[in-house]
Parts: C-alpha cells; sequence; structure tokens
C-alpha cells in the first residue's frame, strides 16, 4: 500500500492556493471546486495542476475523475454521492490513485469494497464549512477506523486545527486535512510550516 505523500493535508478552492501553499512546503494538496463553467472549471484545474508540478505537489482533485484522467492527476477524491456514478474502471486504468470519504461503517464497507489508496474520516470535530448529515466523530473513531482498515492510508478531517493536528496523528491518521485553517488563515503559509512541525515529530 502506497503512503501518502505528507502529513497534512489542505484542502483549497483555487489554483493559487496550490502555489502558494505548495510554495510553503505542502506536498498533498486537494482542488475542491464548485459551481463553475465547464471551460472555466478545465482552465482551473490545469493551472492548480501545473502549479503542482512547479511545487512537487501530490495533487488530489475532488469530484471530477474524467478531468483528471484527462489532466493526468494524482489522486481522485470522491464522496459517498460520487462513487454512485463514477467509472472505476477507468479511474484505475487511468492510473490514479482513489481516495474516499467516510462517515460511518456502512460508508467504510462501501469505500473498502472500491479498493482504495486511502480514506477519510471526519468530521472529527464540528466544523461550520458546509452543513454535515453526521456528527463529530472524534479521535477515538480514528482509532477504530485504524483498527478496521490494517494499513490502508487514513486522512482525518473536519474541525481540525493546529492545536488538534498531533491528537488526530497519534490517534491513528496518517494525515490530516483541513480548509479553513489553511485558506482563511491570516498567514496561510506559516501555517504550512506551523501544521508540518506539530506532525512530524
Amino acid at each position: 500500500m502506497t503512503a501518502l505523500p505528507q502529513k497534512i493535508y489542505p484542502v483549497v478552492d483555487s489554483a493559487t492556493w496550490v502555489d502558494r501553499l505548495g510554495g510553503a512546503g505542502a506536498r498533498f494538496i486537494q482542488l475542491r471546486l464548485k459551481d463553475m463553467e465547464e471551460d472555466a472549471l478545465r482552465a482551473e484545474i490545469s493551472q492548480g495542476h501545473a502549479y503542482a508540478k512547479q511545487h512537487g505537489v501530490c495533487l488530489v482533485l475532488n469530484d471530477y475523475w474524467q478531468i483528471a484522467l484527462d489532466e493526468g492527476i494524482d489522486y481522485i477524491h470522491l464522496g459517498q454521492e460520487d462513487l454512485d456514478t463514477a467509472d472505476l474502471a477507468a479511474i484505475r486504468k487511468g492510473g490514479i490513485r482513489l481516495g474516499i470519504s467516510t462517515h460511518c461503517h456502512e460508508e467504510l464497507d462501501r469505500a473498502l469494497s472500491c479498493n482504495p489508496d486511502y480514506v477519510a474520516l471526519g468530521p472529527i470535530w464540528e466544523t461550520k464549512l458546509k452543513k454535515m448529515a453526521f456528527g463529530p466523530q472524534g479521535p477515538l473513531k480514528l482509532t477504530e477506523w485504524r483498527k478496521l482498515i490494517g494499513n490502508l492510508p487514513l486522512v482525518a478531517i473536519g474541525g481540525i486545527t493546529l492545536e488538534r493536528a498531533w491528537a488526530c496523528i497519534e490517534a491513528g491518521a496518517d494525515s490530516v486535512s483541513a480548509v479553513s485553517a489553511f485558506i482563511r488563515h491570516p498567514d496561510p503559509e506559516g501555517q504550512v510550516k506551523a501544521w508540518l512541525a506539530a506532525v512530524e515529530g
């Protein structure tokens, strides 16, 4: 099983963030784009991919698996609802690695049946970024997931702050993911360096 590229995993909403956070030392970044016209969407993804290659970033594209195939992007991340329409055989044939979101045992079982390259569990703590159907899972759920999935890489996401990051690693996560803690922070580049220092101890 391939290890994840880094113990921090920022999720960003524009190509510019791939440039900024990649330049600061982040090497595993998810690009999550919503509500864009097709041409603008493809242009933004292409630019994000270019920045990723420039900085040696392993780029993860959320949802748009067809474009990920076209672009030759490293990873695709799918939510449970995305699995309903994704062509997993085409994704595998294209050599793209796959990450899948999970929130409960049923979703974990479904994710594992897809032979993913990592599974994400969340939200670990309450998050205000988007309305969630599931409540906070807590770090103990990470330890449970760790036992259930063996050596498969595990990502923690949801309500994670710099102060909480190490608790997730200690509980069994291989990488900690966040959105607001990076792109809504007054010093995003500084956050990358602080998070790396916090989790690589």
